[in-house]
């Protein structure tokens, strides 16, 4: 009898506990959600562009690495980023003053407005609570987030930037992208 007991105090726990991990993970979801409902709906750009800008108003980045070493991703997944804002004109390339070769990502005069107007983004409130972790509980974050993932089937699907669209394919089954409104080019932007 004691086992059966013991045995049903150890399920009540793990259920305690995946309740509360699911719970964590439900307002996370729901507050990307609310971040990538507000940066589209204010400034007609995703979240990712949004956190791209926020990096570039810190300062121009010398490279795209630089700016994705600045974002925490990968380069491919900036490049896309950096794109999409380049075509909006928001963000500009230019050549670098000190590598003819090289281009430095600058924000325009039109990204400046864009970030007048914009929030917090998620990815920037993410990055700050992580840094105010304990160092031992961040490594043990990781870790667990990390046998989580493959748990799920995921560690090897390509991590893209947060509230970023996946490149399409447009198959039978898939929609195009949403195109935001384009912001009109102000006097400053045409030069």
């Amino acid at each position: 009898m004691q086992r059966t007991t013991r045995s049903r105090t150890t399920d009540q726990a793990t259920e305690a506990h995946v309740t509360s991990v699911l719970d964590s993970l439900r307002r996370t979801v729901r507050a990307l959600r609310a971040a990538a409902t507000t940066a589209e709906t204010r400034l007609g750009i995703s979240g990712a562009q949004l956190f791209a800008l926020q990096k570039l108003a810190d300062a121009p980045a010398p490279s795209l690495n630089a700016l994705a070493a600045r974002t925490l991703t990968q380069k491919s997944s900036i490049s896309v980023v950096v794109s999409r804002l380049v075509a909006r004109r928001l963000v500009r390339r230019e050549p670098s003053a000190v590598d003819g070769r090289g281009i430095v990502l600058a924000l325009t005069p039109a990204g400046r407005r864009a970030l007048a107007r914009a929030p917090e983004s998620a990815q920037q409130r993410f990055i700050l609570a992580l840094h105010h972790l304990p160092p031992d509980d961040l490594e043990a974050f990781a870790r667990i987030f990390a046998r989580f993932t493959e748990a799920l089937g995921l560690a090897t699907t390509a991590p893209v930037m947060l509230l970023e669209d996946e490149p399409a394919t447009h198959g039978p089954a898939q929609r195009p992208p949403r195109r935001a409104p384009a912001l009109p080019p102000t006097p400053e932007d045409l030069t």
